[in-house]
């Protein structure tokens, strides 16, 4: 009875219980129902939508975003706009900043964007006409401390948006934090110094980051005139022994020509991949870390001058399924370079070259593979534990494109094709083979026979419709001389004002025969031409320090011509033609030919063109002109005296011209300091006159023409006579200088120094005849 009644009693607590917990599962669930409906409430109500109007009206909100809210920015231009993007958002609710348009909304003057926090994106915003107050114009950081991370900016264009003093240093955008993304922006025509896109990893949580560029347009770059023109820099030698695992995917650079490195790869298990470089001066540069992957890229060189591939340093390093053609830049530049290490290299110097691997790529009229480059008293370090394996060769010049600088037994050769024979010590592992090529639907070359080397037919060539912003026309080249309308006008002083101040860029203006006085400074910024209708026949005098003033944007052509100095101010310094004193940040071109130009000689130091400091010209051109005395030099190309590897011309061409009576130098073209990171400048002169040139007494040079650092130089079939000699200082690099079929009659034979290497001189002269 006792066990009944326990048991009885057992199972009405059991019944208890079950009743018990029955109603606690229940209320549980409605307080987790209305936990979740509360949320859900909440969540609704706190994301929000905001149309910002004014500066103002953003400031008011900034401080207040949450997870899924949404801003945005009124179409128009938006004028000294410092926009700090700051908040927690989340994977599935990322706070947004976007334009009510994109592309319509247009930030100018002293503008920036500031990233910090996580999960924030922002779009469609258009950076012209200013430049960043800051060091960079787009930054995924607050400050030092707060960092953005899951953070991504899309559909951008920086376009031209440049501190006027060229010198002055920023980034375009600077990543910090981690998994940060730029994807299908335009950054265009970065000209001041400083890299354009550039990953920071000087802290532990800005390494390691796993950031990813992808389908983005990097376009014209022009010509900077010395370090610091990179496009892209992952990390900095400092912090090169660290990983970044920056993903760099299926972008275009297009004429990215800033210097010898469009993209500086400085640090650890970064992958690029898919990219295309068009017609790009300079290389991918792997300059520190180890462990790269740089696979499925493809660089078309068109042959420009000056064209690139890749450059290996370091260890690790892995270059495969690649496609490089019609690339003719060298040393440094080449189309593809392995370079020789500094041994027990401090961080900032070049680590030796070590199990690199370097498999299936094609190189299609490459003109330079340089191995072991760079080879010197300090980097005596050659390659090491490496190999070169299944790449294919072809030349179709039938010149064989290796140069090998030191021991290269360190690289092991296996199964590649080429073309052409190779140089002893590597040839036997290059096949030499005769191979007819085909077009393959990707666009690229490929044998007709089945081979099993080179890169793979199924690499695939981004198309620029897939880079960039989907509304964003991408630029066309610059605008030619000659492509415009055809003014004529009588020459005439007021005319030519009105003429210049009308034309559009590529615009004609065509002088009637006449002759005119001109009171003003005639200032260029656009590309013009300004030209005799009948050569010789229209003449052209000025009141002024000078007649032309090339301004930013400003591109000269004047043809035939005839330019004199009689009323020109009686003191000293004048010219025909200069830049802008101080603060050019546009390069220009200068082409003069078919002109004379006489008299320039008032007072001393008249010179024909004066560069002003920080002005860099692509481009100067002299041909079949005519010079009678000039106080001062021709073309005065040395301003920067810093020593800082900083030069004021990259092309200078003199053909077919004649000078009497010159008493300063014909060109005094400069580049001093030891960095290696530009091709120019390079000097050509063919086929001129010079009688009585050099000989002033102001002229501190003593010569006629007077070189210092100039990279290249070709000095052929000239006639010299009565002149003071050619001076020639060759400083870094591995400058190219030919003086070769010249007459010297009563002048000194050149002089080569060769200020930092000891030994003879590097210069090849020959067929130089001396009376």
């Amino acid at each position: 009875m006792l066990g009944l009644k326990l048991g009885l009693g057992i199972d009405k607590a059991r019944g208890q219980i079950r009743y018990a917990n029955k109603f606690l599962c229940r209320q549980i669930c409605r307080v987790v129902c209305l936990f979740i409906s509360t949320s859900l409430v909440s969540a609704h109500v706190t994301a929000k939508e905001y149309f910002v109007e004014s500066q103002q009206q953003y400031n008011e909100i900034a401080s207040t975003l949450a997870p899924g809210d949404n801003v945005v920015l009124k179409n128009g231009v938006w004028t000294d706009f410092e926009i700090l993007l700051e908040g927690e958002g989340n994977e599935d609710k990322p706070i947004v900043l976007r334009a009510q348009t994109s592309g319509q909304v247009t930030l100018t003057g002293q503008s920036n964007l500031r990233l910090a926090g996580k999960y924030l994106q922002v779009s469609g915003l258009v950076f012209r006409d200013g430049y960043t107050p800051s060091s960079s114009v787009i930054e995924f950081r607050k400050d030092k401390d707060t960092l953005a991370s899951y953070s991504q900016v899309s559909e951008i264009v920086i376009d031209d948006f440049n501190n006027p003093d060229k010198q002055e240093s920023d980034y375009w955008v600077a990543f910090y934090g981690k998994h940060n993304r730029l994807n299908n922006s335009a950054l265009i025509a970065k000209r001041n110094k400083g890299v354009t896109v550039a990953v920071r990893m000087n802290t532990k949580e800005s390494q390691e980051n796993y950031h990813k560029i992808d389908h983005n347009y990097f376009g014209y770059r022009p010509i900077f005139g010395s370090n610091g023109g990179e496009t892209l820099r992952i990390g900095t030698s400092h912090y090169s022994l660290e990983d970044s695992f920056t993903l760099v995917e299926n972008n275009i650079f297009e004429r990215t020509n800033g210097e010898v490195e469009i993209i500086s790869v400085k640090s650890g298990k970064n992958t690029l991949r898919g990219n295309l470089f068009y017609e790009a001066r300079g290389t991918l540069t792997m300059r520190h870390g180890n462990g790269n992957m740089i696979v499925n890229n493809v660089f078309l060189g068109n042959d420009k001058p000056h064209t690139g591939g890749i450059r290996v340093i370091n260890k690790d390093q892995v270059i495969q399924n690649n496609y490089l053609s019609g690339l003719t830049g060298y040393r440094f530049g080449s189309g593809f370079t392995i370079l020789n290490g500094v041994p027990n290299s401090p961080i900032n110097r070049y680590h030796q070259v070590d199990n690199a691997t370097i498999t299936n790529n094609s190189f299609i009229n490459v003109k330079h593979f340089q191995l072991a480059a760079g080879s010197d008293a300090e980097r005596s370090a050659v390659p090491i534990n490496s190999k070169i394996q299944n790449n294919l060769i072809v030349n179709q010049d039938g010149q064989h494109p290796f140069t090998i600088f030191d021991d290269v037994s360190g690289i092991k050769f296996v199964n590649n094709v080429a073309t052409t024979t190779a140089p002893k010590s590597i040839a036997y592992g290059i096949e030499k083979k005769a191979i007819e090529l085909k077009q393959a639907v990707n666009g690229l070359l490929y044998p007709v026979e089945s081979l099993d080397v080179g890169a793979s037919k199924a690499l695939s060539v981004i198309d620029s419709d897939k880079v960039g912003p989907s509304w964003f026309t991408k630029p066309t080249k610059q605008i030619a001389f000659n492509s415009g309308k055809t003014h004529l006008i009588d020459t005439d002083a007021a005319q030519l004002v009105s003429a210049i101040e009308q034309a559009q860029s590529g615009d004609i203006i065509e002088l009637r025969p006449g002759a005119t006085v001109v009171p003003k400074l005639l200032f260029i910024d656009k590309t013009l031409t300004i030209k005799a209708q009948k050569a010789g026949e229209s003449v052209l005098s000025y009141e002024r320090t000078a007649l032309f003033e090339i301004q930013d944007n400003g591109n000269l052509n004047l043809d035939g011509l005839s330019i004199n100095g009689k009323e020109s101010p009686d003191a000293h310094g004048n010219s025909v033609i200069r830049t802008k004193k101080w603060g050019m940040v546009n390069n220009y071109r200068l082409i003069v030919e078919n002109s004379t130009f006489e008299d320039l000689d008032i007072n001393h130091s008249f010179h024909f063109f004066a560069t002003g400091k920080g002005a860099f010209a692509d481009e100067i051109t002299l041909k079949n002109n005519r010079f009678f005395k000039v106080s001062g030099d021709i073309l005065r190309l040395d301003a920067e005296i810093e020593d800082l590897g900083i030069y004021n011309a990259e092309y200078v061409n003199l053909y077919d011209n004649r000078f009497d009576d010159v008493r300063g130098a014909l060109v005094k073209l400069y580049r001093g300091g030891t960095d290696e990171s530009t091709f120019g400048p390079q000097l050509v002169m063919k086929n001129n006159q010079l009688n009585n040139v050099g000989s002033g007494k102001r002229n501190k040079t003593k010569s006629s023409i007077y070189l210092h650092g100039v990279q290249v130089t070709n000095i052929e079939n000239n006639q010299i006579m009565n002149a003071a000699p050619i001076v020639v200082e060759h400083t870094v690099g591995e400058p190219q200088t030919r003086i070769t079929d010249n007459t010297f009659m009563a002048t000194d034979a050149p002089s080569i120094k060769e200020l930092r290497v000891s030994g003879p001189h590097t210069a090849v002269l020959s067929n130089n005849e001396v009376k």
